[in-house]
């Protein structure tokens, strides 16, 4: 099964979301270290997907340099989104030259310490690169515990072997209601259904009504009468 999506951010400007169909968004929430960094676009981008019925995740875009500069992404991060909920993951998006110039193994704490912040935090938090950095900065634990939404244009397939939910094929789609190019995206995965059975980004664990049964019993010769309610777990 697969969906077909787009991104979004402050580049797509004023977006008629009454006239967008697609089946998905991810949404630029901001970048940097600090939430006044936020994307001046993503209250109304969010407000346009959730008026529309349109299933959104978001993406904070990285300029950190160590993994305490990290640690502060995420923080901002939280701040922006909180209160807010998604149907997809919240991706961390490490492209930056500055970044991935340090090296695998420090772009890799970089990566780890934003989405260890993030998981710790109730979200469904995965990595966007392209799928040439993936393999070459990116650690396998980290491609393989989380979800990944890989780069790669003009290819039938993304030129990447590991493990991956969202195929970013194009930068230059043409959707009604945006004004000029916007990105085109392929889900594999069935987020929306996933994120809401575990209970994360927002949303609360789905759980099953608790069973009843009628019963009378007599004990030491009186008879009682009432309903068993079946113990859950966590309740």
């Amino acid at each position: 099964m697969a969906f077909n999506g787009i991104d979004v951010s402050k580049w797509q400007g004023v977006i008629d979301w009454s006239r967008v169909k697609t089946d998905f968004c991810i949404i630029q929430a901001g970048y940097g270290r600090t939430s006044s960094q936020r994307d001046p676009r993503f209250e109304t981008n969010y407000t346009g997907c959730k008026a529309n019925g349109i299933p959104c995740g978001a993406y904070w875009y990285s300029y950190a340099t160590d993994s305490a500069d990290a640690l502060l992404e995420a923080e901002a991060c939280l701040e922006v989104i909180k209160g807010k909920k998604f149907e997809y993951p919240i991706y961390y998006d490490v492209e930056e030259s500055s970044i991935l110039s340090l090296g695998k193994a420090e772009v890799s704490a970089i990566i780890r310490a934003f989405v260890q912040k993030m998981e710790s935090a109730g979200y469904w938090v995965g990595l966007y690169m392209s799928a040439n950095a993936l393999t070459t900065y990116a650690d396998d634990d980290i491609r393989r515990e989380y979800a990944v939404w890989v780069a790669n244009y003009g290819v039938s397939k993304p030129d990447y072997s590991g493990q991956y939910g969202i195929w970013q094929r194009s930068d230059t789609g043409s959707v009604d209601g945006i004004e000029g190019s916007v990105d085109l995206d392929t889900s594999y995965v069935d987020y929306p259904t996933e994120i809401k059975s575990v209970g994360l980004n927002g949303y609360s664990k789905d759980r099953p009504e608790p069973s009843y049964k009628f019963v009378t019993l007599t004990i030491d010769g009186v008879t009682y009468e009432g309903t068993l309610t079946e113990k859950q777990d966590n309740v």
